[in-house]
């Protein structure tokens, strides 16, 4: 058999043999795919649904490059299975917004010129819109001055911890905490 009759798994491609079918939401939109069970949601978002701002990079939960809103949370789509999120609502970086319509987290990145390469900017906007989610709601983190309290204040050094799980090669951390900071103090509309 040559190498383009095979699958990604080695299968033939007709075989759907162990394969699941699956529904997600993703930016609003119903997705009916079959995919390996074993099948990350990072790489369903990459390869089967052609999405490709959330990127991979180091494919093992460590620097954020992938990170997604499931329900409003932040994960990294790289540690959690496609078959697991079929009654959840999912946004990557093209659901946040457009070119006509920015997210005012991309807004604020851009103006604060909150990247440098851009790898890790959409896993960076995505953790940052669900960690002021966290904040409001009252979550504290290993920063967090006053965990009784039920206002968190966001200062440089919250932001950096909340944010310790994303990582940029090109060290733009300054302008991302100001582009943090921007967006949660209702910066330009």
């Amino acid at each position: 058999m040559r190498d383009s009759d095979t699958g990604a798994m080695g299968r033939s491609q007709g075989d759907t043999a162990g394969l699941s079918a699956i529904r997600l939401s993703v930016n609003g939109q119903v997705r009916q795919l079959e995919v390996d069970p074993r099948t990350s949601l990072l790489d369903a978002l990459r390869e089967h649904l052609r999405l490709s701002g959330t990127k991979k990079g180091c494919d093992h939960g460590q620097c954020g490059a992938c990170t997604v809103l499931i329900n409003g949370w932040r994960v990294n789509s790289c540690l959690t299975l496609a078959v697991m999120h079929e009654d959840d609502q999912i946004v990557t970086i093209e659901g946040l917004g457009d070119l006509h319509a920015l997210h005012p987290m991309q807004r604020a990145f851009v103006e604060s010129d909150g990247f440098q390469c851009g790898y890790c900017t959409p896993g960076q906007i995505c953790s940052a819109v669900g960690m002021l989610s966290e904040v409001e709601a009252g979550f504290p983190s290993h920063a967090t001055a006053d965990v009784t309290t039920p206002h968190v204040a966001l200062t440089d050094e919250e932001i950096r911890e909340r944010m310790s799980g994303n990582i940029c090669r090109c060290a733009a951390y300054p302008n991302i905490v100001a582009a943090i900071r921007g967006t949660a103090e209702g910066g330009p509309e």
